[in-house]
């Protein structure tokens, strides 16, 4: 039994290194099959699942920024407000006067801007939601004329169904929503003012920090510097261009007895940051309601001096204070409008635009992104000024390394 024993053990161990074996030749073939195909030509299949996976990511991405937007919204307010308020506060510095000054001084001006802004909303916006129905049923009887004439014409037209699908007042329904819409994310105002002061503090030592503890081998926070300025330098001047304009609009409309000019005025200034679409935008809701209390001839009026002061100081005054004209392709102004309108309502809608041109003015600034920047601009032209200027000859380097040698020894 024991000799039995011994030999189906034996046995056993035989068998057990065979499959230990068998097991070995098995990895080892897997390994060598592998390494045969790891020699052959890739196919398209990594790509298409790298593109399946960035696409994934900006969807969760997206998906975050609708979620997050009681948080966003007013955070990317704060950040817009500063920019503009970044000029004044380093030019206040420039003459003198202490950073913390400064900083108090321009914020209690925004702030001052700001609360006559939310009274005009919360004194104008109320009486206009319930003008509304009022102005619509009043445009629903000056439509139903020219219903009954394209009848008579042998079209045969349901008016109940056209008047449903056609809706007369609903431009003046979205000006209210986008104006409510605003107002709610300034009720936030306290946290827009806390934020908008810490931004400005931290502006004027940022960037020295962090030169101090990176340093700046390659440029890189010169090249940031720069991209910041023509930041700074567009959202100001477009600021006050927009001003301008709200505030001619508002005193036109004023004056041909229009309803509501503190409202079309705001509106005007609002939208004077989405170009080409948004001044259209701005003239109808006003141009209506001139057809609707004068007749035709108050809405070619009111049309009349939306163009004059587009043409001034978009085609005139505008360049002239940036030194050129910068405009966007209108499909990418549409196509922005109706993504941030979706992710984030009629705030996103308002910021589309500027966002955008400032990601267009970053990608000006670097030689292998500025493709990107032409096809976002609206005319081929500007496109090649940019490309052109973009190409000339930079300052030898050698050059200017002797200049600055020759100071250092001049200095020493």
């Amino acid at each position: 039994s024991t000799d039995n024993f011994s030999l189906e053990d034996r046995r056993g161990k035989n068998g057990y290194h065979t499959q230990i074996g068998n097991g070995c030749f098995a990895i080892k073939f897997f390994i060598m099959h592998n390494q045969k195909n790891s020699q052959l030509p890739t196919s398209s299949h990594p790509s298409t699942g790298r593109f399946l996976l960035t696409t994934a990511a900006f969807m969760l991405v997206v998906a975050g920024m609708r979620a997050a937007e009681p948080i966003l919204v007013p955070l990317i307010v704060s950040i817009f407000l500063a920019i503009i308020s970044a000029s004044p506060v380093f030019w206040l510095r420039q003459k003198g006067i202490p950073t913390p000054l400064a900083v108090f001084g321009v914020v209690l001006g925004v702030l001052s801007v700001g609360v006559v802004f939310i009274l005009i909303i919360g004194t104008s916006l109320d009486d206009f939601s319930e003008a509304i129905p009022r102005y619509q049923a009043r445009l629903t009887q000056e439509i139903e004329p020219m219903i009954h004439w394209i009848q008579e014409l042998g079209f045969q037209l349901d008016k109940g169904i056209l008047l449903k699908s056609i809706d007369p007042g609903a431009s003046m329904k979205l000006v209210a929503k986008m104006l409510s819409g605003l107002g709610n994310v300034l009720t936030n105002s306290f946290l827009i003012f806390l934020t908008v002061i810490f931004i400005l503090f931290e502006a004027s030592s940022f960037q020295q920090k962090v030169r101090t503890a990176f340093g700046d081998p390659k440029g890189t926070f010169s090249q940031a510097q720069k991209i910041t300025d023509a930041v700074n330098n567009y959202l100001a001047i477009k600021t006050v261009v927009s001003l301008g304009t709200g505030v001619i609009v508002a005193l036109w409309v004023w004056a041909l007895g229009i309803d509501f000019p503190l409202i079309w005025g705001l509106l005007a200034f609002l939208l004077n940051f989405i170009p080409n679409l948004g001044s259209i935008i701005a003239a109808v809701p006003p141009m209506l309601l001139g057809y609707i209390q004068f007749g035709i001839g108050h809405l070619l009026l009111v049309a009349a001096g939306y163009v004059a002061v587009n043409l001034i100081f978009g085609n005139v005054v505008e360049p002239k204070l940036m030194g050129r004209k910068l405009n966007l392709s209108t499909l990418v102004v549409f196509l922005s409008l109706v993504f941030w309108g979706w992710v984030w309502g009629p705030v996103g809608m308002l910021l589309s635009v500027p966002m955008t041109m400032v990601v267009k003015i970053a990608l000006e600034s670097s030689p292998s992104t500025r493709w990107i920047s032409i096809l976002l601009d609206s005319e081929a032209s500007a496109a090649q000024s940019v490309n052109n200027t973009s190409q000339e000859p930079q300052p030898d380097a050698s050059s200017s390394k002797s200049k600055h040698t020759g100071s250092v020894s001049l200095h020493t």
